[in-house]
């Protein structure tokens, strides 16, 4: 990688975020000094079988680790914040700058895996911090979560803004964005702007979230019974709301779900969230009357084990839902989960149950990512002279080339790229440098980057096709097989309806080793890979089916008589 060895221009590339939504990890590095933007993770898809996260691939940071300055975090959500305790356990970070909820939830995250670390330093938009090449300052945002922040560097280069994850919200439940310094820094002639694409196919402006205050509250004043609220744990506006609106018609709250509980515990901390008396124990509220009571769940995506679908199902340990309950999905499907959370809406209209959803006649929930006239405001304020499209499957960093370009801006200065590629900055003149190999690294429980692709793909094997174990015992020394081949299966055929075919497998099976074994150039690997080859031949032939045959060898010793 001879780009990297030049030391007289700043590169930008990410580990992450580049053609995926989630797994968000930048990187900006001069001379020798790299300062790494946000460390997340991505929640697999369906087809990665027990697998927990995907994380980025720390390969590059392991091999420069002495050039790292610190790890700047735009805010506290997972796919920004959620793959640091493998990064900790694998690269040496020297300090973890991080706005309070995030440095919060950073902590906890450490803390429930054991692991130790120190030096997380809290920071706010006031704050600057220099390093011998690069500086780095912070613009406050509107993102569904407080303490949210583009990120600033200004390098020997030009200036380079990360937006972070945004939505411009005129009447927000927090803070307003800071429009101002965002005017200011742009003004001052920014080089390239890093900006999120998470929404970049949605027309128009986004709702703001005092919209779903509103729309909220009137929910909660016509109904009587039971109130059972499921949103993202992580919409920590939205929690606040939702738990002031239970204040002001007079119910209590009660929370489910392990994530939930620690947002609004971090909340009550940092002073985001009033307490006073409202929040109360699930058993507490099956004490009171329906009407006095809001149950806020996790569970929006239809998650199996979520405390929501556990109510659907009527598994939940402590709550049993009644016909006059009604249940506010307050969220939005992400890709890929609409049918868990139909089957949800399903079991929920089983047992009589009212649900709203999100719709053009009921406005319960509100993405925290700006629509397609929010991103061009970004790019009216900011000005940059280049963008690099980030946080979006490669289509939403092509929508947003076309986004910039109807904005005036000339194509040749958009780079939509992909983890891995760099770019390069020199005297203010973007291009592109290269790229280095950067993959996604599975979490499979605590085991990280062992499970690889053939392990994936054995998983869909055995998931569609089933397993075949074939028990062969051997005498080896006399080249002899002792008894018959014993066969055990698992999602492949049911043994009592399939004894004819079960029978001609193990026929197959004990033809092909009786042949290998007067093999001259016999040995035990060459016998598995036979019996694996021949086997799953006649199987296909048979069914049109490919299990994953597993042959074991029994080597003992048989008795003359």
């Amino acid at each position: 990688m001879k780009f990297f060895e030049n030391n007289t221009d700043t590169k930008v590339f990410a580990l992450g975020g580049l053609g995926e939504v989630g797994k968000n990890m930048y990187c900006i590095m001069h001379g020798n000094e790299l300062i790494i933007i946000d460390s997340g993770v991505l929640f697999p898809e369906a087809g990665l079988l027990g697998i927990d996260y995907v994380i980025p691939d720390f390969s590059f940071l392991k091999e420069n680790e002495s050039k790292i300055k610190g790890l700047f975090i735009t805010h506290g959500h997972e796919d920004h914040i959620g793959s640091i305790p493998f990064l900790l356990q694998t690269v040496k970070i020297p300090v973890i700058y991080a706005p309070n909820q995030a440095a919060n939830l950073i902590k906890k995250k450490l803390a429930d895996r054991n692991i130790r670390y120190d030096n997380i330093v809290v920071y706010s938009e006031k704050d600057k911090y220099k390093f011998k090449n690069m500086e780095v300052e912070f613009i406050s945002v509107n993102h569904s979560i407080p303490d949210s922040y583009s990120i600033v560097v200004r390098t020997p280069d030009g200036i380079i803004v990360e937006s972070g994850d945004y939505k411009f919200d005129m009447t927000p439940i927090g803070p307003m964005a800071n429009l101002q310094k965002m005017a200011k820094i742009g003004s001052e002639g920014v080089t390239l702007l890093m900006n999120e694409s998470t929404n970049v196919e949605r027309e128009g402006i986004s709702l703001s979230e005092s919209k779903v205050d509103e729309a909220m509250g009137d929910l909660f004043r016509r109904q009587k019974g039971r109130i059972i609220v499921a949103t993202f744990a992580s919409n920590v506006y939205r929690l606040k709301h939702i738990i002031e609106t239970a204040k002001r018609n007079n119910r209590k709250v009660a929370l489910f779900g392990r994530s939930m509980q620690t947002q609004v515990e971090i909340a009550i901390k940092l002073g985001y969230i009033e307490n006073n008396g409202i929040i109360i124990s699930p058993e507490e509220s099956n004490n009171l009357k329906p009407e006095e009571v809001c149950l806020l769940c996790t569970g929006t995506q239809g998650e199996p084990l979520a405390a929501l679908s556990r109510m659907a199902n009527g598994t939940h340990r402590q709550i049993k839902l009644v016909p006059s309950d009604i249940v506010i999905f307050s969220s939005s499907p992400i890709q890929g989960n609409a049918e868990a959370v139909a089957i949800t809406l399903n079991k929920l209209a089983l047992n009589g149950i009212k649900t709203y959803t999100n719709t053009i006649l009921s406005d319960v929930h509100s993405s925290g990512h700006g629509n397609q006239e929010e991103i061009k405001l970004m790019l009216r304020l900011i000005k940059p002279k280049y963008l690099m499209p980030i946080h979006g499957d490669y289509r939403y960093l092509r929508k947003h080339e076309e986004l910039a370009i109807a904005c005036k801006m000339p194509k040749e200065n958009i780079f939509p790229m992909m983890n891995g590629e760099v770019l390069s900055i020199k005297k203010g003149v973007c291009k592109r440098a290269g790229s280095f190999p950067c993959y996604d690294i599975y979490v499979d429980g605590n085991r990280i980057g062992d499970v690889g692709g053939a392990v994936i793909k054995d998983r869909k094997i055995m998931s569609n096709d089933g397993i075949l174990v074939l028990v062969c015992n051997v005498d080896i020394k006399k080249r002899k097989l002792l008894g018959k081949v014993n066969q055990a299966t698992r999602g492949f055929v049911l043994v009592n309806e399939n004894e004819e075919l079960l029978t001609q497998i193990e026929n197959k099976a004990e033809e092909v080793i009786k042949r290998e074994l007067n093999n001259k150039r016999f040995n035990i690997a060459d016998l598995k890979s036979k019996i694996i080859t021949d086997v799953n031949d006649f199987i296909i032939e048979k069914t049109g089916r490919k299990p994953i045959i597993m042959p074991v060898i029994m080597d003992i010793k048989s008795s003359d008589k």
